[in-house]
């Protein structure tokens, strides 16, 4: 199924929110706020969750890099098998998971696309566990749509944008779009 199309085979409608400057410019900003937090570079690591955190991540490293003057690690997380609705739903190709290190003692600045429920993200923090236990975990997302389902707040918002259930938010370097479902 294409973005494009609904689980219905016909089109939803859509909306443009963000073009990809406004991403870039929401990216900087967020870059800022996290070297002002951090006060530094100090022992950050980027972890982007697998599918659509990952490219986010990999060009939020690159400006904490641009500002910091010094590369920031950065890698992926695939959250699959740690999802608590792993048998109601048919499980998506893998994408790789490029963190192989120890993250106990670093800040994470764990980035995904869309907070919604919250689910996904306690999905990644379980995943993130298995590498060890980080000094702090900071939540960067693109977008926060609202409809927590668990108790979970982003450190770093691109863009607050209230939605219905019935509208799917997507979220690429490109923009952000919302989908009336049909």
């Amino acid at each position: 199924m294409s973005l494009s199309e609904s689980p219905s085979g016909t089109a939803p409608s859509r909306h443009s929110v963000l073009g990809s400057d406004d991403v870039a410019r929401a990216l900087r900003r967020m870059a800022h706020e996290i070297v002002e937090r951090n006060h530094g570079s100090g022992d950050l690591v980027v972890v982007g969750v697998q599918r659509g955190g990952a490219p986010i991540a990999t060009r939020l490293a690159a400006h904490l890099g641009e500002i910091l003057a010094q590369p920031i690690e950065h890698v992926d997380l695939d959250v699959s098998f740690y999802r608590d609705d792993i048998g109601a739903s048919p499980l998506r190709d893998a994408a790789p998971t490029t963190l192989s290190s120890d993250v106990s003692g670093r800040v994470v600045v764990l980035v995904d696309d869309v907070l919604f429920t919250g689910r996904t993200v306690r999905a990644a923090l379980n995943a993130l566990l298995t590498f060890g236990r980080p000094s702090a975990v900071h939540l960067a997302v693109l977008v926060d749509r609202g409809h927590r389902e668990l108790p979970l707040r982003a450190d770093y918002v691109g863009k607050n944008l209230p939605t219905s259930r019935e509208e799917r938010v997507v979220a690429t370097l490109d923009g952000v779009w919302i989908e009336r479902l049909p």
